[in-house]
């Protein structure tokens, strides 16, 4: 460096020493070397050393505060894992179906399908990591034992496994074709009618004037009104209350109330009810039967049967939840009028709780578009449909014909209809005609209700399949119950739903050798949602959780099917559906609210004398009820992990829809395992 370089360096590192406060000594006048002694000022800021140590001292505060705040996380969640498992084993310990059920038989083979699976997604994974799916080894050259294992899981699994699977899905994706076409022509029905405003026209109408203005009773049928209950304590003031309010002559009209309530106290509370109508002058009467057999077509039965029935011409039929407007008889009893081939005639149901929570809303999809689409389209062109068991009238001598009510299945109602339909009977059903009635809010409750109404029609496939070919009624007529009826809309349904997504889907990410196309897993099941929701349009928001939640039901649907068609005990099992009574107390705070209602000598409308009073007892009576818990359904929670293992296996082969589909399908599977869709309790 020479001397005027050294100069002018010099004069920078004193500058640089001035602002800094540092002292700086040069020593040394060689060229080459220079010697620099950084000094430590003489004078140091007292603030700024405070200031460190008091930044020290916070940040160990610091550090120790989000310590103590993830120890108590852990901690958290570990009580939490605890409580979970305790809770879990608690609720298994408490749910004990029968072991002959055919719900035990499918979680044992569903809890054996788990066991495989997650074996093979242990086995994947492994060779995922090792690379053995890109570098397959052979069985000469591997040196590793399970390695060879490996190899020959491939060569198995392409030769052996693979094939069979995929023509079980392709027989799978032919059935869901078929049906899927089922649905889009049950549309295109209902849209014609909608276009050419097709409805039943009765050849008569009843006045809304009241009896003794100019109207002859003569012009009124006999009618007997039935409403058969049991144990149903919630909900049996509205059933009574409406049905003795109907807009019809009380000479022409009797009411039955059947009830075949095991607990005494239930009895004395219908009795009361009905003795308060007796007093108003209503012709009611209370039926109990001593031996209750048969379910509600043992108490049907028993209830036809008696004596003055002969001198009625209808009878129509209300479960206990069901509320009929008022103008019920005079819209539907004139369509008999000049009908004689008539039997029945149908109405449709109105839900007072369809907004209550989301399995509400769910199930408010499904039947709206079996009410508005499948019945009103076999209504209209084919004369035929099943009797939905409530909220329609009947034909006496109709029901004679055919047989009345038989207690061989559990649904009675779809019994009746086809033994009618098979004796030359029509029947007819009117979409502008509502009911108000009430959903299940409970999973527990849509289950077995869902269970009774999947494993009836089985029960009576089997029962009445050779009477239908050996009916007379027309070959077309014939093939309409035995393959869209029976075959198609009751067994092929469930059948592929459960099976496709639920055991052919998880298996094909493990037999990659089988293929599940993305448009049956993603794009015909969307379509098929989004006819399914058209009858309810204010529902688009809920079409994703309405096909998950389709699918998720579909291990019960199939079960059932499964449990009616090969006669397991539990298929003969018959649970009443529990109700809430809301619609109860929504007529009983109307009651009170309007005061007395107007009565005249033929129609009395009045309320039950309870009005806010008996509200506050039932009230007071759910309070003070026994403490309900959420039950855990082992049957979903293990399915729930076969798609979420299928899930892992989807993503490492890099299957975006199929990932995805298996990912979301799962965690509901988890959500309806756990009970945390409908109802909550304790």
């Amino acid at each position: 460096m020479s001397r005027s370089q050294n100069e002018e360096f010099q004069q920078w590192w004193n500058k640089q020493r001035d602002r800094n406060n540092h002292d700086v000594l040069y020593t040394g006048d060689d060229e080459a070397f220079l010697t620099v002694e950084i000094r430590t000022p003489a004078t140091v800021d007292p603030d700024k050393d405070r200031i460190r140590t008091r930044t020290a001292r916070q940040l160990s505060r610091l550090y120790l505060l989000k310590f103590k705040q993830l120890a108590s996380s852990f901690v958290w969640i570990g009580n939490s894992f605890l409580y979970l498992i305790r809770t879990a084993n608690r609720r298994i310990a408490n749910d004990n179906p029968p072991s002959v059920s055919s719900s035990a038989r499918l979680y044992r083979l569903i809890k054996g399908f788990l066991v495989v699976v997650v074996l093979l997604l242990c086995f994947e994974l492994a060779a995922y990591f090792k690379g053995w799916h890109f570098t397959p080894p052979s069985v000469a050259s591997a040196e590793v034992a399970v390695e060879v294992v490996y190899a020959w899981w491939l060569e198995i699994r392409a030769s052996y496994l693979a094939p069979p699977l995929q023509s079980l899905t392709n027989v799978c994706i032919v059935l869901f074709l078929i049906q899927s076409v089922d649905r889009l022509v049950l549309v295109l029905g209902c849209f014609w009618i909608k276009l050419r405003r097709i409805k039943p026209v009765a050849s008569m109408a009843y006045p809304t004037k009241l009896v003794g203005e100019g109207v002859r009773l003569e012009d009124y049928p006999m009618v007997i009104v039935q409403i058969p209950m049991c144990n149903e304590k919630e909900v049996y003031q509205q059933s009574i209350g409406a049905v003795c309010m109907l807009d019809w002559p009380r000479e022409r009209m009797l009411v039955q109330v059947l009830d075949d309530s095991s607990e005494l106290d239930v009895q004395q509370l219908i009795k009361a009810e009905v003795q308060k109508w007796q007093q108003r002058g209503v012709r009611i009467v209370y039926r109990h039967r001593l031996i209750r057999t048969g379910y509600k077509a043992g108490n049907l039965k028993a209830a036809m049967n008696c004596e003055y029935v002969k001198d009625y011409e209808f009878v129509a039929i209300f479960d206990a939840d069901f509320q009929p407007p008022a103008d019920f008889l005079k819209k539907t009893v004139p369509h008999f009028k000049g009908n004689d081939e008539l039997a029945l005639v149908q109405t449709r149901w109105a839900f007072v709780n369809k907004d209550e929570n989301l399995l509400t809303r769910l199930q408010n999809i499904n039947l709206s578009f079996h009410f508005e689409v499948e019945q009103q389209v076999n209504g209209v062109f084919i004369n035929f449909f099943g009797f939905n068991g409530t909220a329609g009238v009947w034909r006496i001598k109709a029901l004679e014909d055919c047989g009345g009510w038989l207690e061989r299945t559990t649904v009675e109602d779809m019994d009746i209809a086809v033994r009618a339909h098979l004796c030359g009977w029509k029947f007819i059903y009117l979409n502008d005609v509502k009911c108000l009635c009430e959903l299940p809010e409970s999973y527990e409750a849509y289950k077995k209700q869902q269970y009774r109404w999947h494993s009836g029609p089985m029960q009576l496939f089997r029962l009445c399949f050779f009477d239908i070919l050996r009916s007379k009624v027309s070959v077309a007529k014939k093939a309409n119950m035995i393959f869209l009826f029976f075959l198609l809309r009751k067994l092929i349904l469930p059948f592929y739903s459960f099976t496709l997504f639920c055991v052919i889907l998880p298996l094909t990410m493990f037999f990659p050798e089988a293929n599940l196309p993305s448009w049956v897993v993603c794009y015909i099941p969307g379509i098929m949602s989004i006819l399914n929701i058209i009858p309810a349009p204010r529902s688009f928001p809920f079409i994703v959780p309405y096909l998950l939640f389709e699918n998720t039901m579909s291990v019960t649907k199939f079960g059932a099917m499964i449990s009616g068609l090969f006669k397991f005990g539990s298929s003969y099992e018959w649970v009443v559906t529990k109700k809430l009574g809301r619609s109860s107390e929504a007529d009983l705070v109307a009651y009170a609210e309007s005061g007395s209602l107007a009565e005249s000598t033929t129609i009395q409308r009045s309320s039950s004398d309870s009005g806010l009073t008996e509200l506050s007892k039932l009230g007071a009576a759910k309070k003070t009820g026994t403490t309900k818990r959420n039950r855990l359904y082992r049957t979903e929670i293990a399915l729930a992990f076969i798609l979420l293992a299928a899930s892992v296996r989807s993503l490492l082969s890099a299957q975006g829809i199929h990932f995805y589909f298996l990912l979301f399908q799962g965690i509901t599977f988890v959500v309806v395992g756990l009970d945390l869709i409908g109802e909550q309790v304790s």
